[in-house]
């Protein structure tokens, strides 16, 4: 069992959802204001903006909030200074982390990022110390129960997505970082709305890891996360079927 998704089913369950639901709510309401400014506040022609309000749409965030962010960025917030940075480095087992930021102050994120990884057995490294060991990736996940095997990948490929990869659980399917936006609209069309709809660093390969480093790394992410100028944290650590058992009772 590998990846970040399994890391996130066991933070859901220990439960405060709610709580993390605003959190993320915050994250994507940044990112579309962001990107509003950066670029034009029309979707059509801004492929940041288009995939961040794929990524709120997936999260259920109702329009008018959208509609506020993007109007915003191109307005009121043109004024605010942010700033995209990204932190790399390794966990406990060698497990590699991809942490991006979008920050208004620098000396802020990094001290807090800095103190996490210490606090709790990582190391961080210079940029590009480990994002040489991922890919990055549209990613627009459905459940399992929303189309078989075979619906969902010919609904991919019709879509333009680079793959399909269905399992029990879930349809996770691929493609390329500016393609998401269409992919995720057109799957859209068949299927509702996805389970997710992000840009992600898919691991090349993984690193399995024990339970006694398990339960350091995970609480290492979940410290990440919750920091509001997180926007995302990646990884590349493998889990065994009995590990995550006894973690998720």
């Amino acid at each position: 069992m590998a990846g970040h998704s399994q890391f996130k089913n066991i933070m859901y369950r220990k439960g405060a959802q709610d709580a993390r639901r605003g959190k993320q709510f915050t994250k994507l309401i940044r990112e579309i204001t962001v990107a509003a400014r950066e670029g034009l506040p029309d979707p059509e022609s801004n492929p940041r903006l288009r995939t961040a309000i794929a990524a709120a749409r997936a999260s259920n965030m109702p329009r008018d909030n959208i509609d506020r962010a993007i109007k915003r960025g191109g307005g009121e917030a043109k004024n605010e200074s942010w700033e995209a940075i990204r932190y790399e480095g390794y966990g406990p087992g060698g497990v590699a982390l991809i942490v991006d930021t979008l920050t208004d102050n620098r000396n802020r994120t990094a001290s807090n990022v800095r103190s996490a990884f210490t606090k709790y057995g990582g190391n961080l490294g210079e940029t590009n110390s480990v994002s040489f060991l991922f890919d990055r990736v549209g990613s627009v996940q459905y459940g399992a129960d929303s189309a078989t095997d075979e619906e969902m990948m010919d609904a991919a490929v019709g879509a333009g997505a680079r793959d399909c990869d269905s399992t029990s659980d879930c349809h996770n399917v691929t493609c390329e970082p500016n393609d998401l936006h269409h992919v995720a609209k057109t799957l859209g069309e068949s299927f509702g709305d996805p389970r997710l709809a992000a840009l992600l660093w898919r691991p090349q390969s993984t690193v399995p890891i024990e339970e006694d480093n398990a339960l350091s790394l995970f609480k290492l992410m979940e410290v990440l996360e919750d920091d509001d100028d997180v926007q995302s944290v990646s990884s590349n650590f493998e889990i065994s079927e009995d590990v995550m058992s006894r973690l998720s009772a």
